[in-house]
């Protein structure tokens, strides 16, 4: 091997040697870039280290929860009616896209109660079905409807005030619009409020509310 063979093959030995700590001093400067500038780079668990968690709401849950329910497979796909679609508009003009609820809606605007709800913020609403309304006999019903004062009441009574999550669900005690007082119980998919009315689509959200549909009206005592 003569002179210039050598000096070749040191410089090949030399930069092998020194290219993974130039490696590894660059990727210390953008890290310590990253930590100290506006924007931080996603982190990448180690081998054995749990993924990063879900992102998560001001409440504590997971931010991508779902409707849940049986009743839910009618919502439709597409359209004001939707889930999509209610999300972006008040409760109570959500409430009146859903076919599910138009007595209940009826029953909003019979008690002047439309804007109420729609300005609130961040409430619950137990929304009974038309076939919850239908259980209630039909004389019963009407005289609630002609009575404004009682409606009111009925329906604040449906309505707390503030958002609740599924997990809140599992054993609460919430207080109304009405001053009244409604319980809850269940988990998973289950829950039931004041041990009477069943959710049959539950969680679903609004510009301002999270509402629970349920199978049976709700009485104040």
């Amino acid at each position: 091997m003569n002179i210039q063979q050598i000096r070749r093959t040191g410089i090949a030995v030399a930069a092998a040697v020194l290219l993974p700590f130039s490696l590894a001093a660059c990727s210390d400067a953008s890290d310590a870039s990253d930590a100290s500038g506006d924007t931080r780079a996603a982190a990448t668990p180690a081998a054995g280290e749990p993924a990063q968690s879900e992102p998560m709401t001001a409440d504590g849950t997971a931010a991508d929860d779902k409707p849940f329910g049986p009743a839910c497979a009618g919502v439709p796909e597409e359209g004001a009616g939707s889930f999509d679609g209610m999300a972006k508009d008040p409760v109570a003009t959500a409430a009146s896209n859903n076919p599910a609820l138009s007595t209940l809606v009826a029953a909003v605007k019979q008690a002047g109660l439309v804007d109420t709800l729609n300005n609130a913020k961040d409430i619950t609403v137990f929304a009974p079905t038309d076939d919850a309304f239908a259980k209630i006999p039909k004389a019963d019903l009407d005289k609630v409807l002609a009575d404004k004062e009682m409606l009111t009441k009925i329906l604040t009574y449906h309505v707390a005030g503030q958002r609740l999550t599924p997990k809140q669900l599992e054993n609460g005690s919430f207080e109304t619009l009405q001053k009244g007082t409604v319980t809850t119980e269940g988990s998973g998919d289950s829950y039931r409020v004041n041990d009477t009315a069943g959710v049959v689509c539950g969680n679903v959200r609004t510009a301002n509310a999270n509402v629970y549909i349920i199978d049976t009206v709700l009485m104040p005592k």
